[in-house]
């Protein structure tokens, strides 16, 4: 797909009857409304994601592959979704969208703190696949709503600091509740009342649906071919960085650890740091080496883990995966969303975002197998070459654009839904 500015320029015009008092400014109400509900929702992910692989391998007893097996079921339902997520937002509106996943992935996680079976578990994080699609999606979308055009990888730099942040914490507040008894019931249970809360609190997310938007959706593509370059060197960022998710709470126990939670909080805290600090920084750089700083940082980082097996090589790990994972995204996101009409704008995001299921596929079953068969440090290495092989696939197929394509300014709120203060 070829990228048109005066098609783009003349779509942003049109949309501007629909929209009420445009501003550039980029932090107002509503984005710190979308901001907050991607932060509550994110803990809760961050909960679930460490919780999971400690409660397949301890209590089931399904091993590596046990663990690959959870992540997979959950990423095959979520990229099931996302074709036909893009044109339910249209359709419906982001907020709703949200309200959904939210809502869907409390009910799951409540059941999986009764689930005495693998086969358990990987329903109930297929059903959380598909509330997390659901959720990241409308919100990616809000987020581009709300963001001038020429910052749009700023806006996803600080979108990005509630979604890993609250990656990040929620491994800690996680181990809180099993502590030494390893209850993982009480875990899940507290996971999924966050997400519950997250429900509550996209109450105040503007609705954001086009009066266009539902004639409209019916005749958009399910996917944008502007993701599909994008969205495969996304894909090797993010099965490299579920390797270090998935086997990270294990290994650091078997290196003298009593746990994954400081490193994740390492991680997380320098990978926001960044997300605050250089959040203009893919604009300057562009979408190629933004993200070879990202995929390199994080070879580094994975390759240090499986290389030296001390305590103090994977915090030091911890530290260069948080570098690499803060450069990942943004420029991504901003490449494709500044490729496609405005129209086109959740359907395109909902095909990038799938590429983030697609890379835990490969982490969490060619790589899990991987580590199963061999060890954890074989699967580390494994990591290390997908996120090499991103870095090919950028500077061959990914076509880099010029960040500003429209002149006006969308600010993504509907005229009839009021701003929150």
């Amino acid at each position: 797909m070829s990228w048109n500015p005066v098609a783009a320029r003349d779509v942003g015009s049109a949309s501007m009857a629909d929209v009420s008092n445009p501003s550039p400014r980029l932090i107002t109400g509503p984005f710190v409304s979308v901001m907050a509900t991607a932060l509550v929702f994110f803990v809760y992910i961050g909960m679930v994601v460490v919780t999971v692989p400690s409660f397949v391998e301890r209590d089931l007893g399904s091993g590596e592959f046990g663990v690959g097996l959870t992540m997979a079921s959950f990423a095959f339902a979520a990229i099931f979704a996302r074709p036909f997520l893009g044109r339910l937002t249209e359709r419906f509106g982001r907020r709703a969208l949200m309200m959904a996943g939210a809502v869907l992935a409390s009910l799951a996680t409540f059941a999986m703190a009764f689930s005495t079976e693998l086969w358990h578990v990987m329903v109930f994080r297929g059903i959380t696949g598909l509330g997390e699609a659901a959720l990241f999606v409308a919100a990616a979308t809000l987020i581009a709503d709300l963001s001038p055009a020429n910052r749009r990888a700023e806006a996803a730099s600080y979108f990005s600091v509630a979604v890993f942040g609250g990656i990040g914490v929620g491994p800690l507040i996680a181990e809180g509740f099993i502590g030494s008894d390893d209850d993982y019931s009480t875990a899940f249970l507290a996971a999924g009342v966050l997400a519950a809360l997250a429900a509550v609190t996209v109450l105040g997310v503007p609705r954001r649906v086009d009066r266009t938007a539902g004639r409209s959706a019916e005749r958009m593509p399910m996917f944008q071919r502007a993701a599909l370059a994008p969205g495969l060197v996304l894909a090797c960022g993010i099965a490299a960085f579920s390797v270090f998710m998935a086997f990270a709470p294990e290994y650091s126990k078997s290196v003298g650890l009593p746990g994954a939670g400081g490193l994740l909080l390492v991680y997380s805290l320098v990978s926001v740091s960044l997300r605050v600090v250089a959040a203009k920084l893919p604009e300057r750089l562009g979408a190629h080496r933004t993200v070879t700083i990202a995929l390199v940082f994080l070879t580094a980082g994975l390759s240090l883990i499986a290389l030296v097996p001390e305590p103090w090589a994977l915090w030091v790990a911890a530290g260069v995966i948080g570098v690499g994972m803060a450069f990942l995204y943004p420029s991504l996101m901003a490449n494709v969303v500044n490729r496609v009409s405005e129209q086109e704008r959740s359907t395109a995001l909902s095909s990038l975002t799938m590429f983030f299921e697609v890379g835990t596929i490969v982490g969490g079953v060619a790589l899990g197998a991987i580590g199963e068969i061999a060890s954890k440090q074989a699967g580390f290495l494994g990591g290390a070459l997908m996120a090499l092989v991103g870095v090919a696939v950028l500077w061959q197929f990914v076509v880099e654009t010029p960040f500003e394509t429209v002149d006006t300014v969308d600010t993504g709120v509907d005229a009839d839904t009021p701003i929150p203060a």
